[in-house]
């Protein structure tokens, strides 16, 4: 469940909704999440773990 802007969630999981949509629009950087072009869903995983690394990869980059 997500929260609405500015209130946090009551699980604690999110502090906040922005926190939700920034992953998302992060991973819909990547053309071949956002348009789902692979039929068979453990490819598509694939393609998402992969997004996914790639942006820790990133982030880590940046921190060091």
């Amino acid at each position: 469940m997500i929260a609405r802007r500015g209130v946090p969630l009551g699980s604690g999981l999110g502090r906040t909704r922005w926190v939700v949509e920034r992953t998302f629009a992060r991973l819909h950087q990547f053309k071949c999440l956002c348009i789902r072009y692979e039929i068979r869903a453990d490819l598509h995983l694939g393609l998402l773990q992969l997004a996914c690394s790639i942006i820790c990869l990133r982030r880590l980059r940046i921190s060091f």
